[in-house]
């Protein structure tokens, strides 16, 4: 079996007093779209930069490809493409000259790939970086990160200045470069939705501690909101273990559980004398239970 290509054991960040990231351990394996959640601060960024070698650790390790990600090679470098929040490009090359200074440093790059995106894009490559807008420049940051076709794709926040049809465009491409099974893609955004259309695998991380780390389908079919309907007055206080959220009125009752199984549903109906339907949730409604 091939080894992982990210391997995080307790992995934690911090600065003075506060901790950013605590204790976070994840594996990322060859062909998985992983969608990375959470809220502003919860600490997306700094995990990202840490699996790869950004910053040293506060405790804990990370691995790249096998190799400590502080310590990575060059070879394995190569094997990487990365867009963060704010892009790096330079502000006075004209937008094809850019192209050229990435493909310089790829024996990878693929020009057709990168003709094709920059076209489909709509990338203006004869106009100087600093004169495009905050979309073209986006556009471009993804095209270099694309075009040298890397094994580990990460992404932090990359369509935030993408319009719908743009969003819809750059989504499809990462769906048909992960189709193959042999490309990991880590792809942190706030917009769930797109997380939902793309990714296989969720993390989701909550004031620096991971909440969740699996499978997508696995979470569907774990957090679940259940509508209760007693034939008695319910106490306040209803006891269901993995509680997120309780609203209860009278004989009525709402509530998100985590964790859940079916096998819960006739004990519970019998304890509190009621009739229950289990609701499935989308991925946003369980990130909003989440933290709720």
């Amino acid at each position: 079996m091939p080894s992982p290509i990210i391997v995080a054991e307790e992995l934690s960040k911090r600065l003075g007093d506060r901790t950013i990231l605590n204790s976070v351990s994840v594996v990322a394996e060859r062909g998985e779209v992983i969608g990375v959640l959470g809220k502003n601060g919860a600490g997306k960024t700094t995990l990202l930069e840490l699996l790869l070698g950004f910053g040293p650790p506060s405790a804990g390790s990370a691995f790249l490809f096998g190799e400590k990600s502080t310590e990575i090679s060059d070879a394995v470098k190569s094997r990487i493409g990365f867009v963060p929040q704010q892009d790096e490009l330079v502000d006075f090359l004209l937008g094809h000259q850019q192209l050229a200074l990435a493909a310089s440093g790829y024996g990878s790059w693929d020009p057709a790939l990168a003709a094709r995106l920059s076209s489909g894009w709509g990338i203006p490559l004869e106009q100087r970086i600093q004169s495009m807008s905050v979309g073209e420049r986006q556009k471009l940051s993804l095209l270099v990160s694309l075009a040298h076709r890397p094994d580990l794709l990460v992404l932090d926040e990359p369509v935030a200045s993408l319009d719908p049809v743009a969003r819809r465009a750059f989504l499809q491409e990462i769906a048909e470069i992960s189709a193959d099974s042999e490309r990991t893609v880590l792809f942190s955004s706030h917009i769930v939705s797109d997380l939902e259309r793309i990714a296989d695998k969720v993390w989701i991380l909550k004031d620096g501690a991971l909440a969740w780390c699996g499978d997508l389908d696995s979470l569907r079919e774990s957090v679940v909101r259940l509508h209760i309907r007693s034939r008695r007055v319910l106490p306040e206080t209803l006891s269901i273990p993995e509680t997120m959220s309780s609203h209860v009125d009278g004989a009525g009752a709402t509530v998100a559980v985590m964790r859940w199984q079916p096998t819960q549903r006739d004990a519970l109906a019998r304890r509190l004398d009621a009739q229950i339907e289990v609701e499935n949730l989308g991925l946003e409604e369980i990130f909003l239970e989440m933290h709720s």
